[in-house]
């Protein structure tokens, strides 16, 4: 219970969190959110993702073929009526489009959604990328990959157009989705195939969430997808993702057009000023002179009330993400301040700054009090009720009542003192010595004896007062 070593402890330990947080796929993993945040996370869950739960199938007519069924929990961006969220969910197996991974079946209920999807034995982008067995557990799969490798350049353009035609399509149909990223597309042969398009039907958050909560530019989900896709462009282009959002400065790449896309999507500049369109990305080099052979015609007819449906749904999803953004913006302000504020030099300053002040006031008060005593003094010897102060100093008058006479030569040493009376002692008044000659005033100090004085008491103003 050594308190050095406690104290040590705690910092490494806090170094470690420090480390599993900054991992996005370990801090979205249910056990670090157990660990972290207990109270919120009590239930136990099936699979990597909270709300999501996956379950292989056999159909038992044909044992060969395997489907995947889906199953999920209603998340906190539902904003549809329970009767338009059940009729999109069933609409769903109509979606025909060549980048769009077919659902067989759907439904839904009041609080979750089932679909059922072919089996792929390739697995998902993502397991190309980290060169993963599609059936391998998550963390497995994702957290430690044994070679890091990005995809050909020719991959890189290919999937990359085929992914902004899929976003666009949905976007022209008003159709939110704000779920892109590696695990959510699917390989068949050469061809990319989004999944999961529930998920905002659902209100699940988005993967990247939160990346794009700190920037206040990014606040519609169409400029949610363009930088989604900017991750999943860097994934496929380094084999990993990158370590931190805005990147300052990108690796060197297979093409320079493939840096300039991601600057596009990731740089500071394109948090700080917003995100391009998709029909933006698909007139850049990197993607416009790819052919797309595909000749599968897209159909996703959405009736018109669902369509106004999915349109205030979509702005509920926009205006929480804004007012997200909004507290994240004030609290890491606030969070600045308080360490600026707290800093190491802001408390030297601060000393420096009082130091100065006490020195300040000392020297004040000592004035005051110096300044009063004077005055005190003056105001005694002179019996005025208004004494003079140096700075005020008042000019000679006829009246003779503030002109001193010059002071006195040295008296003689060997004259004897005689007694004087009180006549003498009157001859000392202001009054008196205006028309008195020199001489008379010399002989009144000779004639002056000690031994005529009254005994008075005294009452002495110099001594400083301590309140």
């Amino acid at each position: 219970m050594d308190r050095e070593f406690i104290a040590e402890r705690q910092k490494g330990l806090q170094n470690y969190l420090n480390v599993i947080t900054t991992n996005h796929i370990l801090s979205n993993c249910e056990l670090v959110k157990k660990f972290l945040d207990p109270n919120n996370y009590s239930a136990n869950y099936t699979g990597w993702r909270i709300r999501k739960k996956y379950f292989l199938m056999k159909i038992k007519n044909q044992p060969k073929e395997r489907l995947v069924l889906s199953w999920a929990d209603l998340g906190p961006d539902k904003y549809l009526s329970d009767k338009d969220f059940q009729c999109l969910i069933k609409l769903l197996p109509s979606c025909l489009h060549p980048y769009i991974y077919r659902v067989t079946f759907a439904t839904a209920n009041e609080s979750s959604a089932l679909l059922i999807r072919m089996f792929n034995e390739k697995g998902t982008l993502k397991d190309l990328i980290y060169k993963a067995k599609p059936k391998d557990p998550f963390l497995k799969k994702y957290c430690n990959p044994k070679k890091i490798q990005g995809l050909e350049l020719q991959q890189i353009k290919t999937y990359g157009r085929q992914i902004l035609e899929v976003l666009k399509f949905l976007h022209d149909k008003g159709f939110p989705y704000g779920h892109l990223h590696a695990s959510n597309v699917m390989l068949d042969g050469d061809t990319c195939r989004l999944l999961d398009l529930e998920n905002s039907l659902l209100g699940l958050p988005s993967f990247y969430r939160p990346y794009f909560t700190q920037f206040r530019k990014i606040n519609t989900l169409e400029s949610v997808d363009v930088h989604c896709f900017g991750h999943l462009l860097y994934e496929m282009t380094y084999g990993r993702p990158p370590d931190s959002v805005p990147v300052h400065s990108f690796p060197p790449a297979p093409s320079m057009a493939v840096v300039a896309v991601l600057e596009s999507t990731l740089s500071c500049e394109a948090c700080k000023n917003g995100m391009p369109t998709t029909s933006r990305l698909l007139q850049m080099p990197l993607f416009s002179d790819v052919l797309l052979t595909t000749s599968e015609k897209p159909q996703f007819k959405i009736p018109t009330k669902l369509k106004e449906a999915l349109r205030i749904a979509k702005e509920s999803v926009e205006k929480r993400l804004i007012e997200e953004q909004k507290q994240i913006h004030q609290h890491r302000r606030l969070t600045r301040a308080q360490s600026h504020h707290g800093s190491e030099e802001e408390r030297k300053k601060r000393k420096i700054l009082a130091r100065k002040k006490s020195k300040r006031s000392a020297i004040e008060n000592s004035e005051e009090h110096s300044t009063k005593y004077s005055n005190s003094n003056n105001s005694a010897g002179s019996g005025a009720s208004s004494p003079l102060t140096p700075s005020s100093p008042t000019p000679p008058s006829t009246a003779g009542l503030s002109a001193l006479p010059p002071p006195p030569p040295p008296l003689p040493p060997a004259a004897p003192l005689p007694p004087v009376g009180t006549e003498a002692s009157a001859q000392l008044s202001p009054q008196a010595m205006n028309g008195v000659s020199r001489g008379a005033l010399l002989s009144s100090i000779q004639n002056f004896q000690k031994g005529t004085l009254r005994k008075a008491e005294t009452c002495d103003h110099s001594a400083p007062k301590i309140g």
